[in-house]
């Protein structure tokens, strides 16, 4: 009798903690956040990813963009006459185009960074860091509480990422330091190892111009090389210019060229496929025996 009883109670045990180990999976998995933000996923893949830079309010012209082929875009409203009404048009205009909306602010403000989450951005650029406690506060005012001090209102963001985006968004929205100064590459330490920042990118021509150093020079290039390891170090992303995405190890998110630039590319290379000759340099003798233009 003693025996059976025995037996019950292990068996019973035995079935408690299964029961309790099955609840505890099913919970693991129902608390699993959903990561939307595809920038996010590809970095963590070790992909690079590369973005077209959009500075005017056409959200035909975002659109184009949006479906090119960009992993995000990079909107600018630092440099430009953008206006948050704007880019939400032109965010709300292709909501379902792969590239991910990033916007550069114009500062870490609350104002600035509370319009550009609300309105779906999944990436915050900050200009002009010299300081971690910019970023500090960059970080407070676009994450949710417990970690930031993002405050609940109205805004689109619900509406292009989902009804859990309250639930989501600190996992998903990413924040970016642009180091620019030789003050911010002094402190690059300090602002790669702030909490909630994901990147640090080289503002490699806004460097050259502080730094009144040209690349190539071997002062211009330890300031690059000192932020990079530095971010690196933090364990944190780095990024800069298109132009450097074959020619520097190390970085994996870049920013592409902009719409007028993409323009007048894609005009001349039309131009040329119509026509090679259209633009022979004046004066360019032809190869003896062809006519490379009859």
């Amino acid at each position: 009798m003693k025996i059976i009883i025995r037996s019950s109670r292990l068996v019973f045990a035995v079935l408690l903690l299964l029961t309790n180990s099955i609840i505890s999976t099913v919970f693991a998995q129902q608390s699993e956040v959903r990561i939307f933000n595809t920038v996010k996923t590809k970095l963590a893949a070790g992909i690079q990813v590369v973005g077209g830079t959009v500075s005017t309010p056409d959200p035909d012209i975002y659109c184009a963009m949006a479906n090119s082929g960009y992993d995000y875009i990079w909107i600018e409203m630092q440099h430009s006459h953008l206006g948050y009404t704007d880019v939400a048009r032109m965010i709300w205009a292709c909501k379902d185009a792969p590239a991910i909306p990033f916007i550069r602010v114009p500062d870490a403000t609350q104002g600035d960074i509370q319009k550009a989450v609300d309105i779906g951005a999944l990436g915050i650029i900050v200009p002009m860091v010299d300081t971690a406690e910019k970023m500090e506060r960059a970080v407070r005012f676009a994450k949710y509480p417990p970690i930031g001090r993002r405050s609940q209102g109205g805004g689109q963001y619900g509406a292009l990422w989902g009804r859990d985006y309250r639930a989501a968004a600190n996992d998903n929205i990413m924040i970016i330091a642009m180091i620019e100064t030789e003050e911010g590459t002094a402190a690059a330490d300090e602002i790669a190892n702030v909490d909630g920042v994901d990147m640090v990118f080289v503002a490699s021509s806004d460097l050259s111009s502080f730094s009144e150093r040209r690349q190539g020079d071997p002062i211009y290039e330890n300031l690059v090389t000192r932020i990079k390891t530095e971010t690196l170090n933090a364990g944190k992303y780095v990024g800069g210019p298109s132009a450097w995405m074959s020619s520097r190890e190390g970085y994996q998110f870049f920013q592409g060229p902009g719409t007028s630039s993409l323009i007048r590319t894609g005009v001349r290379v039309t131009l040329e496929e119509a026509d090679p000759c259209r633009f022979l340099p004046s004066g360019t003798a032809p190869v003896d025996g062809e006519d490379p233009c009859p």
